[in-house]
């Protein structure tokens, strides 16, 4: 590895150490190559997080965004002077055989962010959520290693489940930036609107609203437990890692009778040392 690339990947995974927040505790229980690999692919869609709920205008947001979208283009490449990030970025790309399409359905989502901020159905939200998840599932897939391609509708569907968590966690962030993710009919079906969801009234209704949205992604994590069988066996703990963070949240934010608006619903970093203690004893036990 030479010395640029070696810089690239220390950035990416500084990144990966200072904002993921969850994803960060399954990189470690991965041998070193992938850990490495999931830093530079997490540094990648950071960019594209940050430019979607950043500060800048509409039109700044839009340009930035055309900005990354070629500069993925070119770092698939081999052109990567733009960003220290890049280098690693590419040669994960090529180490691990992942299409840059999965990068630009990614950033597809971030540009759905910038035009749509509510959707009336779930068939709409789901296009939505395999952009944002469902292609970093598909990232994932590719780093962790599989043979057989019934993985790849597995890791569609964790990618729904998480998303699906990430909605109900961040209802209170998401509608102070103008978004609205529950589906319109949803609301309907429970008779809460919109403007109840902003100022954050929490009653019977949008408990059993609540509920609803939760036994949805329940079913789509039921669906995502076949993927870990179907992954290489060193990757299992990290996968295993991800899903239960996610689980456990979506369980908490149910406990608390749906409540996401008093406080911010997380695991507490105990909580996720523990998980990422579990998982690399998988590994060496191999799970």
């Amino acid at each position: 590895m030479t010395p640029e690339l070696s810089a690239s990947y220390r950035c990416a995974e500084e990144v990966a150490r200072s904002r993921a927040r969850n994803f960060y505790y399954s990189f470690l229980a991965l041998p070193p190559a992938r850990r490495r690999a999931f830093c530079a692919v997490y540094a990648f869609m950071r960019c594209c997080d940050d430019i979607s709920d950043g500060a800048d205008t509409l039109e700044d947001k839009r340009r930035k965004l055309r900005t990354w979208r070629a500069q993925l283009n070119a770092a698939a490449d081999g052109v990567f002077n733009m960003s220290p990030i890049l280098p690693a970025f590419h040669d994960t790309l090529r180490t691990f055989s992942i299409p840059a399409d999965y990068f630009h359905w990614i950033i597809d989502g971030a540009e759905m962010d910038l035009s749509i901020d509510h959707y009336e159905t779930f068939e709409d939200l789901y296009r939505y959520c395999f952009n944002v998840a469902s292609a970093v599932g598909l990232v994932c897939l590719q780093i962790f290693g599989y043979t057989d391609e019934r993985a790849k509708k597995h890791a569609e569907h964790c990618g729904i489940a998480f998303q699906l968590t990430n909605i109900l966690r961040d209802i209170k962030e998401d509608a102070g930036m103008g978004r609205i993710y529950l589906p319109a009919e949803d609301l309907a079906k429970f008779h809460y609107s919109a403007d109840e969801l902003r100022r954050g009234v929490v009653d019977a209704r949008f408990q059993r609203l609540m509920a609803y949205e939760t036994d949805r992604a329940r079913q789509y994590y039921q669906q995502a437990r076949s993927l870990l069988p179907l992954v290489d066996a060193a990757s299992r703990p990290a996968l295993w890692t991800m899903m239960e963070i996610y689980g456990r949240l979506l369980e908490k934010i149910a406990r608390r009778q749906f409540d996401v608006f008093s406080s911010a619903v997380r695991l507490s970093p105990p909580e996720k040392a523990a998980i990422a203690l579990r998982a690399l004893i998988m590994r060496f036990l191999r799970f």
